[in-house]
């Protein structure tokens, strides 16, 4: 525990955060969005995540000191890690303490993802003041975990706010800075496209979504007479079968994506929300295609409700995704983008990251003045 010793004794004026999160990159990327103003705002930051999740990758390449723990995945569904996981959990618990103990951060702040559950609870139970970030309508269970042991949770729905405890500030998402610094030339570029038709980018999150790039693959006869099409398909979701003039394929990116997006005259999406508050910032027209209620708790179907009734996006259920619905579906919201991008170019908005910098900063000098944090022993 080397790094977490040199972490420690560093001087006692500078303010130390401890980010937690993962399991896919939406749990990462608003970390992310905030790293460079905590760092204008003097903090030192460290990462508690999980040993080997996408966080680790991601983090680490900026320079974060890191630090991972054992993680669990607490099911809804029976499985047979149900019996093993909890012990994992309950090791990763012991983990996060150790660790926050000889860091001794004055505020920690948690995007969500079972990660960071035990890490949560750890400062929860050592009186370190606790930030939670909900993007969806509703909480999903490792938050709603974790809500009893944090000092507010940060909502990017205005209706989570009735299910939070009394906790709940309406904030909205944090938008990393750099995807409003890409260029079409550069996406193209990326790409492989000449820039003479029109690009559909289609993203099925991180982790991929299979029915989503059935569909598009089925629809790409369709389709690539009108347009040029980048699928990021999800890590081990390529299909090299499929090679077609004006269509490319990529597990997912990362520091390209500001080009890819900035490229994008349509994009079709899942409807997680950190992935589709982009697509408002970014004023993108989008085709929603919400994970189904049979594999989710149906989160992304209400954001995905919550979106087309603002008239930000189009929504296709994945019961209805044909390749015939779908190639359909673009068309139609290739015809009336301009209608959605007016109504995202209307919508207000709020600077997510200086209202959530400013609550971190705001508990950090309250723990400041109490002297420190305490440190819990059971």
């Amino acid at each position: 525990m080397a790094n977490a010793s040199a972490f420690a004794i560093l001087s006692d004026r500078m303010k130390k955060i401890v980010l937690t999160g993962g399991g896919t990159a939406g749990h990462v990327t608003p970390n992310i969005a905030l790293i460079d103003r905590l760092k204008e705002e003097g903090f030192e930051i460290a990462y508690i995540g999980s040993k080997t999740g996408i966080e680790k990758e991601l983090i680490e390449k900026l320079g974060i000191t890191y630090y991972g723990i054992s993680s669990g995945k607490l099911r809804r569904y029976f499985s047979m890690k149900n019996f093993t996981d909890p012990f994992r959990v309950q090791h990763g618990y012991h983990e996060a303490k150790k660790i926050l103990k000889e860091l001794k951060p004055s505020v920690v702040f948690s995007k969500g993802g079972f990660v960071s559950v035990p890490v949560v609870i750890a400062a929860g139970k050592a009186k370190i003041p606790t930030v939670i970030h909900e993007s969806d309508m509703t909480p999903g269970l490792a938050n709603k975990l974790s809500i009893r042991y944090a000092t507010k949770v940060c909502c990017n729905f205005a209706e989570t706010l009735s299910h939070v405890k009394g906790k709940g500030i309406h904030t909205g998402t944090p938008i990393r800075k750099e995807l409003f610094t890409g260029t079409r030339e550069a996406g193209l570029a990326y790409a492989g496209f000449d820039g003479s038709k029109s690009v559909i980018l289609v993203v099925g999150g991180s982790t991929g979504a299979v029915r989503v790039n059935e569909a598009v693959r089925a629809a790409l006869p369709k389709l690539l007479p009108e347009f040029d099409i980048l699928h990021l398909c999800g890590k081990g979701k390529m299909d090299t079968s499929v090679q077609m003039e004006g269509y490319e394929q990529r597990e997912y990116c990362d520091r390209e994506m500001k080009d890819v997006l900035a490229m994008a005259d349509l994009v079709i999406s899942r409807a997680g929300a950190n992935a589709i508050c982009e697509l408002l910032a970014l004023h993108k027209p989008n085709l929603l295609i919400p994970l189904s209620a049979e594999a989710s708790r149906g989160d992304q179907i209400l954001n995905a409700e919550s979106f087309e009734k603002q008239d930000f996006s189009m929504v296709l259920q994945e019961s209805e995704t044909t390749p015939e619905v779908l190639t359909e579906a673009v068309k139609e919201l290739y015809r009336n983008r301009q209608r959605y991008i007016d109504a995202m170019a209307a919508s207000p908005t709020s600077d997510a990251t200086e209202i959530i910098v400013g609550l971190l900063k705001s508990l950090s000098a309250e723990e400041e003045i109490e002297d420190g944090p305490n440190t819990a022993d059971d």
